[in-house]
């Protein structure tokens, strides 16, 4: 019961570490990279569809994102869609290519762009710390019914309390390699 519980806790902490790498990479630094792409939908046939199933998305030089459609009457609307897509870039169109070049960021812009990420990072450890309340009011219930004793209870929390700070020095490690990151030129 313990085991399941803690196994439980532990895949579900991971996921929010998983979530926060997500949402990290949605947050563009200087340097191009294809994930920065991954929110932009593009309306093939009728149908909202995600980017990089229209079309090949390649990073040229640190600067600049090469996007090939794989149909030709698709290189306008996708075009549309980076422009109208809340990431702030401007692709230009070389026949069947588009480039897509980042614009360099600013200190007020890279400011921002930091305490968006801080967001994030303090939203999946609350996540983290809401699996550990649910982590040990299972515990308890467990305890309340007679099932496993107050030793067992307390070796338990531990254990989850072990696992939550674990997790929590992880988010801790990402913010800051993301920060920096963040503030290279």
């Amino acid at each position: 019961m313990i085991n399941d519980i803690k196994k439980d806790a532990e895949s579900r902490m991971k996921k929010s570490l998983e979530a926060l790498h997500g949402n990290l990479n949605k947050i563009r630094t200087g340097r191009a990279h294809s994930s920065i792409l991954d929110s932009v939908t593009v309306d093939y046939y009728g149908a909202q569809v995600p980017l990089n199933q229209v079309a090949n998305i390649n990073t040229e030089d640190a600067r600049t994102l090469s996007v090939v459609p794989w149909e030709q009457n698709m290189v306008p609307k996708i075009e549309k869609a980076i422009m109208t897509s809340d990431l702030g870039l401007n692709p230009s169109t070389a026949g069947n290519n588009i480039r897509v070049p980042m614009p360099m960021l600013t200190e007020e812009t890279r400011k921002g762009y930091i305490k968006q990420a801080r967001q994030e990072a303090e939203h999946a450890r609350v996540a983290v710390r809401n699996v550990r309340r649910d982590a040990n009011g299972d515990i308890k219930a467990l305890l309340k019914e007679k099932e496993i004793t107050e030793d067992e209870q307390h070796q338990a929390e531990e254990a989850i309390q072990k696992l939550t700070d674990k997790y929590i020095a992880d988010i801790d490690k990402t913010l800051e390699s993301k920060e920096q990151d963040l503030m290279q030129v």
